[in-house]
């Protein structure tokens, strides 16, 4: 006989099963060969169960982190930075799958215009960084000078010598400021971001994913890794160190990544007012109105 708890998380674990096939499409639309040779690559990933009990506990822990965060007024930022198709959009995803978006908000910033680029450099971050009771995720950050903007040339190695020299200090001001801040490097290897890069060019719903930007990623591997080694070794400070995440198989990576996230702040419960359904107020007067059956959805399914 199951407790009320169990058949809680039975229905929880259906309900994630059914988003979980929302979210991965890729793997349905692959053809067969490219999933063919992925599953060979990836022979010993973990095993689907195990993965989603694993989520739903630490989900259940970010909400107690959310919590806490929103009780007493904290304020953190999380960056996510990595090669491209590394896997920082999937974990973004299952961070933030059952958290309050006015709590816990992403922040990715398209190109600069043509005014932001005459602007201080970190000035079109500040606007999206947290108050008090906030949780920030940066998808890319205003490390994009130190990789893509240098790789690509379009920053100075002045200006990127200028960010080197500025970074450290402003994310020392952040953390005075009462912001912690949270660095996450996803690298994968050159074999399986080529791999994933097929997937995305034969899978019709992941081919917007695929920018001009991530193609030459491909040809300039090595310029992005003497980047990303120069910038590590650059910002890597006590206030804000780097946390590099191996991200070739995706599910340990989302896992270690949340788990790494719930250990390096020290939430814990906080007190909620019992909640209680109010009673249905009826007015025998009333009369509810026939609305024109054009303003309803048709029912296809």
């Amino acid at each position: 006989m199951t407790t009320p708890a169990q058949d809680w998380l039975e229905a929880e674990l259906a309900d994630t099963f059914d988003e979980d096939f929302e979210l991965e499409l890729e793997d349905a639309q692959l053809s067969l060969e490219i999933a063919r040779i992925y599953k060979q690559k990836h022979p010993d990933t973990i095993d689907r169960h195990r993965y989603f009990h694993a989520l739903i506990r630490m989900q259940s822990e970010l909400i107690k982190l959310q919590d806490w965060v929103q009780y007493h007024k904290k304020k953190i930022v999380v960056i996510f930075e990595g090669r491209d198709s590394a896997g920082k959009g999937g974990v973004i995803k299952r961070l933030t799958q059952r958290l309050n978006p006015r709590v816990v908000r992403t922040v990715a910033l398209p190109a600069p215009s043509d005014r932001e680029k005459t602007q201080w450099y970190f000035q079109r971050y500040v606007p999206h960084l947290p108050a008090g009771g906030e949780i920030v995720l940066f998808d890319r950050s205003w490390y994009n000078r130190a990789g893509v903007e240098r790789v690509m040339g379009f920053a100075s190695e002045d200006e990127v010598e200028q960010f080197f020299h500025d970074v450290p200090e402003f994310e020392r001001m952040l953390v005075r400021s009462g912001i912690t801040v949270i660095k996450y490097w996803f690298s994968i290897t050159d074999e399986e971001q080529q791999m994933r890069f097929l997937m995305r060019i034969h899978d019709p719903m992941k081919q917007w994913k695929l920018s001009p930007m991530d193609l030459q990623s491909r040809v300039r591997w090595e310029h992005y890794t003497k980047a990303k080694e120069e910038m590590m070794a650059r910002t890597n400070i006590p206030e804000a160190p780097w946390y590099i995440v191996e991200g070739n198989d995706k599910k340990r990576a989302r896992l270690n990544c949340i788990a790494h996230l719930l250990s390096l702040i020290p939430y814990e419960p906080v007190p909620h007012d019992e909640v209680h359904l109010p009673e249905r107020v009826f007015n025998p007067d009333y009369e509810r109105a026939v609305l024109p059956p054009e303003l309803y959805v048709p029912a296809r399914y």
